[in-house]
């Protein structure tokens, strides 16, 4: 089953926005994903932020790839526009229907796995072309819905459930996004969401193309690196774990930490994340020292969280291209196709 209606019934009192809208309107279907999956978190995240961003759903486009991270977008913005593309095709599609309707919303949600492996280049070029939208990757290091093979994304030495040891080398989204040109990067907890829900308004608001890796555990295949103790929990909880089609439900992971503080978070398969939140005086606006600042702490074998990079002065692939004000869907065939004397005359500006 992958849809299930919420009743529409809801409190009288549910607290508005200025719209007139309240948080069940920005909802969707009831999730069935995996009880206590961060994805669901995240989805709570967007809604969170769209609703006190007091955006109105049509004004939104959300798209995704294949995934359990490319589900999320049934379960939140249910009147929204929603487009669900091939594995890792994504971004080209998003890009289509940015530049054919400017004037909506957009915003990408895709995996690891979606975006890292199959949809990398076209992660790549969403990037180096500027495009204006919110490209939010749900990372957990695995193929969930493949039974947890390890994604691009997962650390070099971890286990998988079954005991197999990945010996390749992780893709570093964060750092391929500011290599490539991205103009707002950012990475969160799925659990965080005081970090998290200010991130995607900041990225909504944002005009270019706009990064967030959220680090979303897998309750069901999560194991990472340097976690001997994750092979250990698989095989002294086997009953509990190696059930592949039932997961007992399991509560949300959440952190609380203060700015610059280290935190170990303890995930469901008993691995250990840890997470640092940017220092209050960090400088975002400094790329090369924002990828250095992120290395380093990588090399610590922590995970370094909040507003990573942002260009104040960004622009997005349409002042590139120097398109039209008015959505290419909206031009009349007059202006599409203005005539032999209107061609001539480019042309003849061309000499």
């Amino acid at each position: 089953m992958t849809f299930m209606a919420k009743p529409k019934f809801h409190h009288p009192q549910l607290q508005k926005n200025a719209l007139g809208y309240t948080r069940r309107d920005y909802e969707g279907p009831v999730s069935t994903l995996c009880a206590g999956c961060g994805h669901d978190s995240i989805s709570a995240a967007i809604i969170r932020a769209v609703y006190e961003l007091d955006l109105p759903p049509h004004r939104i486009a959300k798209l995704s790839g294949i995934g359990c991270s490319s589900k999320t977008p049934t379960y939140f913005l249910g009147a929204s526009h929603g487009f669900n593309s091939v594995h890792g095709r994504m971004p080209s599609v998003l890009t289509g229907a940015n530049l054919a309707n400017r004037d909506l919303i957009y915003m990408g949600v895709s995996g690891d796995g979606d975006s890292a492996s199959i949809g990398i280049g076209q992660f790549a070029h969403a990037m180096r072309r500027g495009i204006n939208m919110v490209y939010i990757v749900e990372n957990n290091g695995v193929y969930g819905l493949t039974k947890g093979q390890f994604s691009a994304t997962a650390d070099k030495g971890s286990k998988s459930k079954r005991g197999i040891v990945n010996s390749d080398e992780p893709l570093d989204m964060i750092g391929m996004a500011l290599l490539l040109g991205a103009t707002y990067v950012g990475r969160s907890f799925s659990g965080d969401k005081k970090q998290l829900v200010p991130l995607i308004k900041g990225a909504i608001e944002h005009k270019g193309a706009a990064f967030i890796d959220v680090v979303s555990p897998c309750v069901a295949f999560n194991n990472h690196a340097g976690s001997t103790k994750s092979y250990e929990y698989v095989r002294q909880h086997n009953e509990a774990v190696n059930r592949l089609d039932f997961i007992e439900g399991r509560e949300e992971i959440t952190a609380d930490y203060a700015p610059g503080e280290v935190i170990n978070v303890t995930q469901h398969d008993g691995s250990v994340m840890r997470l640092r939140k940017l220092a209050e005086d960090h400088d975002p606006t400094d790329r090369v020292k924002t990828m250095n600042f992120v290395q380093e702490h990588a090399a610590k074998g922590e995970v370094v969280t909040g507003l990573l990079y942002l260009e104040p002065s960004a622009v997005d692939m349409h002042e590139h291209l120097n398109t039209v004000s008015v959505p290419l869907n909206q031009l009349t065939a007059k202006e599409l196709c203005p005539g032999s004397a209107a061609l001539a005359k480019i042309n003849a500006s061309l000499r």
